[in-house]
C-alpha cells in the first residue's frame, strides 16, 4: 500500500479517538499527509496524546455538528481520501444522551457528505458506521450488507440512519457524471487493541482493574460478539479507500462495484461470549473477574455476527489474526504500556508501530497462502 498512500492528502475525522489514533499513525508511516478534525480526546490517558500525533499532522479540534467548519476544512484541504470515523460510539451513553448521539452520528455524517460536494478533484470517501446498524434479531446467522437496517438503542438506530443518509446522498449527488467523489461505508464493531481507554468497554475496564490488582467487573458475560483487533478493520478501510480512488481513474462501472456497504469482521471462530474474552485476557495477565450482571440494565444485544464474503470477493480482504492472537497482542500492548511513563512518547510509538509492522507481515503471509503462492 505504501506506494499508493505516499503524499496522498487524507482527511480523518475522529482522529483523536482510539481507532483514529491507530489509523493516523499508520497513515503517517505510509507517507500520507494527514489532516484531522475531531473533539479533544475524552479519556486520560488517551492514545492520541501518548503517541503525540498532533505534532505530525494538520491537527484541528472541532465538532462535526458544526457544518461550516467541516465544509471550510474540506474546501481548504481538497483531500484525495476522506476517512470519516467521528462519532458518539457508546451504546450505554446513547441512552443518556440520545439527541446528542443522533446529532453527531446522523447530522455530523450529513455535514461531511454536504462538504464533499465542494471537492473539485477526485476523492474517495469511506464512512465508518458499525455492525450494530442491522435490525438485530438475535439469530445465529451472520448479517450481510443487504440485510435490513435497524437498531433498538439510540446508538444503533443512529448508525442505521447514517447508513440510509450515506446511500441517499451518494445516489442523489455523487453518481457520475455529477461529481468526482466515490463513497462507501464500512461496518465493523467490537474492535479491541492497545490504547483504548474509553468508558463502558470491557477491555479498557479489564486493563484498568488488572493494573490496580482488582477483579475485572463483567456486566454481560453471556453476550456474544465478533471480536477483532483494531488493525483488522483499519486495514479494510485503507484497502477500500485505495480501490475506490483508483476506480475513479478507470470507469463508472468500476466505481459502482465498490460503492455501497462493506462488512469487516473476524472469522467465525472469533465470535465468542464476553466470558471467553475475559478468560483469554486473564491467561496473559493473571487476575480474577467478577460477574456484575444487572437484569435491570439497559438493553444491549446478546448475539451479533457478520458475514464478510463481499469484502473477500470484491477487495480480497480477510482477517489475519485469530481470537487468541488478538487477545495476546492486545494484552501485550497494555502490559508494556503499564511500565512506561506518561512522557514516553517515542516508546509508545515504537510499541504501537511494532504491532502495525507485525500485522502487515502476518497479513502478507495470509494473503500469500490464500493465493496459493
Amino acid at each position: 500500500m505504501k506506494s499508493f498512500w505516499q503524499d496522498k492528502r487524507v482527511l480523518v475525522t475522529g482522529h483523536t479517538g482510539f481507532k483514529g489514533s491507530w489509523l493516523t499513525l499508520w497513515l503517517l508511516r505510509l507517507g500520507a499527509k494527514v489532516t484531522g478534525l475531531s473533539l479533544e480526546p475524552e479519556s486520560t490517558p488517551a492514545l492520541f496524546t501518548q503517541l503525540d500525533l498532533a505534532r505530525e499532522i494538520d491537527h484541528h479540534i472541532g465538532d462535526i455538528r458544526a457544518a461550516e467548519q467541516v465544509q471550510a476544512l474540506v474546501e481548504r484541504t481538497q483531500p484525495d481520501i476522506v476517512l470519516h470515523l467521528a462519532a458518539q460510539p457508546l451504546v450505554r451513553r446513547s441512552y443518556v444522551q440520545p439527541l446528542d448521539t443522533w446529532a453527531t452520528n446522523v447530522m455530523g455524517t450529513l455535514h461531511v457528505l454536504e462538504a464533499l460536494k465542494h471537492c473539485t478533484r477526485a476523492c474517495a470517501a469511506v464512512f465508518v458506521t458499525t455492525d450494530k446498524c442491522y435490525d438485530n434479531r438475535e439469530w445465529v446467522y451472520g448479517y450481510r450488507e443487504s440485510d435490513p437496517l435497524g437498531g433498538h438503542d439510540p446508538y444503533s438506530s443512529s448508525k442505521a440512519a447514517a447508513e440510509l443518509a450515506i446511500a441517499s446522498w451518494r445516489s442523489s449527488f455523487f453518481e457520475k457524471p455529477y461529481g468526482c467523489v466515490a463513497i462507501a461505508s464500512a461496518r465493523a464493531g467490537n474492535v479491541i487493541g492497545g490504547g483504548d481507554w474509553a468508558e463502558d468497554r470491557i477491555v479498557p475496564d479489564a486493563m484498568r482493574s488488572l493494573a490496580l490488582q482488582q477483579p475485572v467487573p463483567v456486566r454481560n458475560p453471556g453476550a456474544t460478539r465478533p471480536w477483532q483487533h483494531v488493525l483488522e478493520p483499519l486495514g479494510g478501510y485503507l484497502l477500500l479507500a485505495q480501490r475506490l480512488y483508483q476506480s475513479l481513474e478507470q470507469s463508472a462501472e468500476a466505481t459502482s462495484s465498490l460503492q455501497g456497504a462493506f462488512n469487516f469482521g473476524p472469522a467465525l471462530s472469533s465470535n465468542r461470549p464476553v466470558r471467553d474474552l475475559v478468560g483469554q485476557i486473564l491467561a496473559h495477565w493473571p487476575g480474577t473477574w467478577l460477574d456484575q450482571s444487572d437484569p435491570q440494565s439497559v438493553h444491549e444485544a446478546k448475539l451479533l455476527n457478520l458475514v464478510t464474503d463481499k469484502a473477500f470477493h470484491v477487495l480480497g480482504w480477510q482477517p489475519a489474526w485469530d481470537f487468541e492472537r488478538t487477545l495476546k497482542e492486545t494484552v501485550s500492548w497494555y502490559r508494556q504500556a503499564d511500565q512506561l511513563s506518561a512522557s514516553s512518547t517515542e516508546a509508545f510509538r515504537q510499541l504501537t508501530w511494532q504491532q502495525i509492522q507485525q500485522y502487515e507481515a502476518d497479513l502478507k503471509s495470509v494473503s500469500a497462502i490464500a493465493a496459493g503462492t
